[in-house]
């Protein structure tokens, strides 16, 4: 999907394991790009590369006519958007009619449209698009979005997606893109829990959790996921590609979200219990795969 880019003036707030080599990619298409971080110094490679460092989210979106942020949590886009009590210097003040925004974090449907809202208010497009693919997807270029908004806005904004992903899917109205993210991420946690569990079985009976990877890679159990993350477990390799704790935040938004809607969803409450555990483990920041570390407590 592809399709040639405009130079156009960006912002990006939210310089993580996803945000910074979305920023380089925006950059090396020739994107004028302003961004912001909470901790300055994750802009350093950013900036030598051409960026520009704001000195608050208010100036990311003066100085751009797109705005792209990529947080961690609700309350972490919350205070990004509307800044901190006593100031101005939240990022919806410094959005101009006409501007376009477009939020890739993974939070809730009910403050997407919140977001929406506030943006209509102030005559700005807004699209909300979380992603998948984890970091190295980030890094190559190879995201997959998932879309609510207008869609007059999404093909305006498709040159631009472009450069930082290789597909995009239009789900509906703002907050449809983070539904389905939500929907997914309880299927990714439950697979690669699954596996977890049936790795342990296989070794505490005394064969080899290979044995197993081998037999599901020609099966009908075979699946893109557990093709990336079961070497991992194997090796006990918990480099983070997407964090545990984000994984477990997005389990406890989806089982939110049930909650509003009343769907039942008993698989993900037992799911988030387990990673609840090992994200109280661990001393460190781990990729969601080491929810195999439950087993080996």
């Amino acid at each position: 999907m592809s399709v040639a880019a405009v130079p156009r003036k960006i912002g990006l707030i939210g310089l993580g394991l996803m945000g910074r080599p979305m920023g380089m990619n925006l950059l090396k298409a020739g994107h004028s790009l302003t961004v912001w971080n909470r901790t300055p110094e994750r802009a350093t490679e950013l900036v030598a590369a051409g960026a520009k460092l704001a000195k608050t989210p208010r100036e990311v979106a003066e100085a751009s006519d797109v705005l792209l942020t990529m947080v961690s949590d609700p309350p972490a886009l919350e205070s990004v958007l509307w800044g901190h009590e006593g100031k101005s210097d939240g990022a919806l003040g410094g959005l101009t009619p006409g501007s376009v925004y477009i939020d890739s974090s993974t939070v809730s449907p009910a403050l997407v449209k919140k977001i929406a809202e506030a943006c209509r208010e102030r005559s700005v497009k807004f699209l909300d698009a979380p992603v998948t693919g984890g970091d190295w997807g980030a890094r190559e270029g190879n995201l997959v979005f998932m879309i609510g908004g207008e869609e007059e806005t999404l093909k305006e904004m498709e040159p631009i997606l472009g450069v930082m992903g290789k597909k995009w899917f239009h789900l509906g109205p703002n907050g449809a893109g983070q539904t389905i993210k939500l929907a997914m991420n309880a299927i990714l946690a439950l697979q690669v829990g699954a596996m977890a569990e049936a790795l342990a079985l296989v070794q505490r009976a005394g064969l080899n959790g290979e044995q197993l990877v081998e037999v599901m890679q020609a099966s009908m159990a075979r699946s893109g996921v557990l093709d990336v993350k079961s070497p991992l477990m194997l090796k006990g390799d918990y480099k983070p590609s997407f964090p545990l704790r984000l994984m477990h935040k997005d389990l406890g938004l989806a089982l939110d979200l049930a909650n509003q809607l009343g769907v039942a969803l008993p698989a993900t409450a037992a799911a988030r219990e387990v990673y609840n555990y090992v994200k109280g483990e661990a001393k460190e920041d781990v990729d969601y795969s080491a929810v195999m570390r439950f087993w080996k407590k």
